[in-house]
């Protein structure tokens, strides 16, 4: 018996293609009451699968995977290469250090963004489910999944926003003359000045600025406005005194955003089928777009200097602790790590998919992607600062305060204006988009991979999809009001910032020290058909998480309270607000785990030892597993031993006892709950992997 189990799961380890497709077929037929053969082997009819019925209404609908390799990558880029890349990594360049600020960057890539990158891909592919289903791995985890869900599903709602404010720019754009470039409208005030009238040097002081992230966005105003700030704040935001004044919906931004969430909707709406083909477009579009409004860049007059200004090297920065600080908040947020998204892509691969590969891919395309997005901004700023004559560090802004008050101003002073203008913002749009519902789409995949019998049935996800899309729509609306501004910092500073780096820390721990390190690297050679280097357990165990501590603490020595205008005080309601979203993300992992030990039966011990007991599906199972230590779940097929006919010794096990609770069916029917047998063990079951 023992030779035959080593055999079967050698056989289920390296299967290849043709295997697969025998394999799925022969799972078809069987349910279809016919006596399917694989591999060679006639299989019994057995029981049919729960999971199959005539009625289309009521039939759970089989999990999808991606069309072809590249639909998975390009998903990874199109969600990960955003508008942090375009607008907050070229500022952050040239402010530490130009070429120089390369060197913290690329180190924390490596100490940080590729590992764990790689970590959520492939946990996602390993286990086949999302940010939450994932933790069966180490089930006392499983708070892991829900914060990260959490934290993505507030994103969701305030990232949307930024693709309402560029659909609005974009629209506004078609006119022979762009509205923000001139005075006299009906939202300028007599303090307003045409954007090439207002420099530094000359009759006004004004600085804008916006961050995703830690930092404020101002407006320093002394003798005048310039019009494309005007344009922002009194046409676009029409924006309040403070949070107390919330005032009414801005019902243009509404329609705005009502559009940017029915665009999301409809391209998520199938699944991964759906999405994955609409990536093809927006995940390339925005590099044709660069490159175009880099030549156009490149050709003005003071480009050269802007980008001298960007990547000139000043290496007594790297001293500094805020010049790393910034490398490795910047490698977290760009490359989308601590939200479940990943894991959600990484789960609609094929088992033996080589996501190790495209990781590296991934890592060089987005890396590459923030040097391009650089080169394209600064040769417009270095033209900008030229014509105002005043040096590039005057007009060098970052976040929406780049996209729609500093590029626009260089855009309105450029022949041609409203075509360059439409063309950046549609790019802005297609980076948006791709990572918005990508974002979406991790989180309807953690919820329905909790509850596939009900999600996975008819349209029943269609639906699911549309009421997260309308509930998210309704809560942007507060958004959009004349204080929206004022609650879309609060959302962007408090829900979406440090929590993610808790969870990729807790990631990293659980995984190396609670599912076991070895094993998981076991996995990927089941995955991969090939040892993974050896060198990744290390970066799991000890530096990653290191590094994530580090970069945590540290940001935590550099935070100041959060305000508006760097004069406006947000009231003590709305600061409690903000911490409140903070905490219920973070604390998700230890309540989690304290509803689960009070649930489980047992002593504390016992308790905590099952809960640390990974739930895994057979084809999941190493050579040297034994499953009566494992808990195990969803075998297809129920291997009995006493059978009278080898035609008879595989059956479905679909009928067989849960498993949720680590019960396993003995010949007699009995039910043992600590997963163990008496003496010598009498049943196994095994998975014909159809993956």
């Amino acid at each position: 018996m023992e030779r035959l189990r080593k055999y079967i799961y050698r056989k289920m380890d390296r299967q290849t293609p043709d295997q697969e497709k025998q394999a799925e077929a022969a799972l078809d037929e069987k349910k279809n009451g016919v006596s399917p053969v694989v591999n060679g082997d006639v299989l019994s009819q057995g029981t049919v699968s729960s999971d199959s019925t005539q009625d289309e209404g009521t039939k759970l609908k089989k999990r999808e995977t991606w069309t072809n390799k590249i639909d998975f990558l390009l998903a990874c880029i199109g969600f990960s290469v955003g508008l942090g890349n375009v607008w907050r990594f070229p500022y952050l360049c040239y402010k530490n250090g130009g070429g120089a600020f390369l060197i913290p960057y690329f180190t924390c890539v490596i100490l940080g963004g590729i590992p764990v990158f790689f970590l959520e891909v492939a946990l996602g592919q390993f286990m086949s489910q999302g940010g939450i289903g994932v933790w069966k791995l180490v089930p006392l985890f499983q708070g892991i999944g829900y914060a990260a869900t959490v934290i993505v599903f507030s994103l969701n709602v305030y990232y949307n926003v930024i693709l309402t404010w560029a659909f609005y720019y974009f629209f506004a754009s078609f006119t022979s003359v762009l509205p923000w470039a001139t005075c006299g409208n009906a939202w300028n005030t007599i303090h307003c000045r045409m954007h090439y009238d207002v420099t530094n040097s000359t009759n006004a002081t004004l600085n804008a600025s916006q961050s995703v992230g830690n930092d404020t966005m101002f407006s320093n105003k002394t003798k005048g406005v310039d019009s494309v700030t005007e344009y922002w704040e009194r046409k676009v935001l029409q924006i309040s005194t403070g949070i107390n004044a919330m005032g009414t919906i801005k019902w243009d931004l509404a329609l705005c955003l009502l559009l940017a969430w029915v665009v999301v909707y409809f391209c998520i709406w199938k699944g991964v089928k759906s999405s994955g083909k609409v990536m093809y477009f927006t995940a390339t579009s925005p590099y044709i777009f660069m490159t175009v409004l880099l030549i156009r860049g490149a050709t003005l007059d003071g480009a050269v200097d802007g980008i001298k200004y960007y990547l000139l090297p000043d290496f007594t920065k790297i001293g500094e602790l805020q010049v790393w600080v910034d490398a490795g908040t910047q490698i977290f947020f760009s490359y989308s790590i601590g939200l479940g998204a990943l894991t959600a892509l990484g789960s609609y691969n094929k088992f033996h998919h080589n996501s190790y590969r495209d990781s590296i891919i991934f890592a060089c395309t987005n890396s590459g992607t923030s040097l391009l997005a650089g080169l394209v901004i600064f040769s417009v700023l270095g033209f900008m600062a030229k014509e105002q004559g005043t040096n590039v560090g005057k007009v060098a802004e970052y976040g929406p305060g780049l996209a729609f008050i500093a590029y626009p101003k260089a855009l309105a002073q450029m022949p041609l204006a409203p075509l360059w203008s439409v063309l950046f913002f549609l790019m802005i749009i297609l980076l948006g988009l791709d990572s918005q519902f990508v974002g979406v789409e991790g989180f309807i995949t953690a919820i329905v991979d909790q509850y596939p019998h009900y999600l996975r049935k008819g349209h029943n996800r269609e639906i699911f999809t549309g009421l997260t899309c309308l509930v998210s729509f309704f809560i942007g609306l507060s958004m959009v009001t004349e204080g929206g501004m004022y609650v879309f910092q609060l959302f962007d500073f408090y829900s979406g910032s440090r929590i993610i780096l808790v969870v990729a820390l807790f990631e990293c721990l659980a995984i190396s020290y609670c599912y076991g390190i070895n094993r998981f690297h076991d996995n990927l050679e089941m995955m991969y058909g090939f040892r993974v280097n050896p060198a990744i357990k290390v970066m799991w165990m000890g530096v990653c998480p290191a590094f994530v501590t580090a970069i945590f603490i540290m940001s935590g020595v550099t935070y100041s309270e959060l305000t508006y205008n760097r004069v406006y005080q947000y009231p003590k309601w709305a600061i409690a607000i903000g911490w409140t979203m903070a905490s219920v993300a973070a604390l998700m992992i230890p309540l989690l785990m304290i509803i689960q030990i009070a649930t489980t039966p047992g002593t504390l011990k016992e308790r905590i030892v099952k809960l640390l007991r990974p739930r895994l599906k057979r084809h999941q199972l190493r050579p040297e597993d034994d499953p009566d230590d494992l808990c195990t779940e969803d075998a297809e097929f129920y291997y009995d031993p006493s059978a009278a006919t080898p035609e008879t010794a595989l059956t479905d096990s679909s009928n067989s006892a849960s498993s949720g609770d680590c019960e396993k069916q003995e010949p007699n029917g009995d039910l043992k709950k600590d997963g163990s047998m008496n003496g010598s063990r009498q049943s196994m079951t095994f998975y014909e992997s159809s993956f």
